[in-house]
């Protein structure tokens, strides 16, 4: 099939709101994320592309496509298709201060040099935010090289991951990189292009994971910092709670949890305790919790 082909199929295809509404209640179900019906025109497209490049009948047949096909390969496609990931580094930085400045020597004062201290981003997208870890931590946090720091990072869609993983940006990404720091950490590969030096890249390990797959999320256990930025905004009220009781879950007692600026964790759950570290406020798993 021709690119003129796969076009012209995707502009005969036609979703019925009924199939909306049930695309819609099995996407959610299986990520947790809500499109409303402003989102229906977006959520359309997409799926009439998947629909052409499968050589789907129509809907139908792709929806039991999505939910019968045992690799769950095509619900993978399509996932890395909806989820939007717009990031930079040193986004919201404020919060890298408060890990430096008040987390981090806070977890080292109750632990021996040498211990592991494990700091998970979710969702990570492109890698932009675990290596922003990376770089700020060896940059402002003088008793890093005391403790085994490990750094994790996750998010549900395969193809930013692969992104992440080769570690190259352009200047969008870098906009707030000075140049110590590319020049440090950076290798520039073309006019407006840098790659991460290899000992930054193989210090992130990165994964697929879906926050709602509660046999995934079993996995993560005993951490100490976890970076969910700007992920629950797209979740209703019962994801956002369902969500943060297991990122709790996943927290080691006196671990922390940063959200994005937008998202309020006293509406979500009572469990975190509240601490408030340089400019911003970080939610705390009580060190008396089992």
């Amino acid at each position: 099939m021709t690119a003129a082909q796969a076009r012209s199929l995707e502009e005969t295809i036609s979703i019925t709101p009924e199939e909306f509404a049930k695309l819609c209640e099995f996407f959610y179900r299986r990520t947790g994320i809500v499109f409303s019906e402003k989102k229906r025109y977006f959520v359309e497209r997409r799926v009439q592309e998947r629909i052409a490049k499968t050589r789907s009948s129509g809907f139908r047949d792709y929806f039991g496509l999505l939910r019968f096909q045992a690799s769950g390969e095509e619900l993978q496609q399509l996932v890395n298709l909806m989820t939007v990931n717009e990031t930079y580094f040193f986004r919201e930085d404020y919060q890298f201060t408060a890990l430096t400045r008040g987390m981090l020597p806070e977890l080292a004062s109750t632990r021996r040099p040498g211990e592991r201290i494990r700091i998970w981003s979710l969702p990570c997208s492109t890698g932009e935010e675990p290596y922003s870890i990376a770089i700020h931590v060896l940059e402002n946090w003088p008793q890093c090289d005391q403790y085994e720091i490990q750094i994790l990072a996750s998010d549900i869609d395969s193809r930013v991951l692969a992104d992440a993983v080769r570690g190259v940006y352009g200047e969008r990404s870098l906009q707030r990189v000075g140049p110590s720091l590319r020049q440090k950490y950076f290798e520039k590969t073309k006019a407006d292009e840098y790659r991460l030096r290899d000992e930054i890249r193989e210090s992130i390990d990165f994964s697929t994971v879906n926050v709602v797959d509660r046999m995934q999320m079993a996995g993560f256990h005993g951490l100490d910092v976890i970076f969910c930025r700007n992920l629950l905004i797209y979740f209703d009220d019962l994801g956002r709670r369902e969500t943060v009781e297991t990122l709790y879950e996943c927290l080691a007692p006196g671990g922390f949890i940063c959200l994005g600026h937008s998202e309020n964790m006293s509406r979500m759950t009572s469990l975190f305790r509240p601490r408030k570290f340089a400019d911003t406020i970080v939610h705390q798993k009580p060190m008396d919790a089992e």
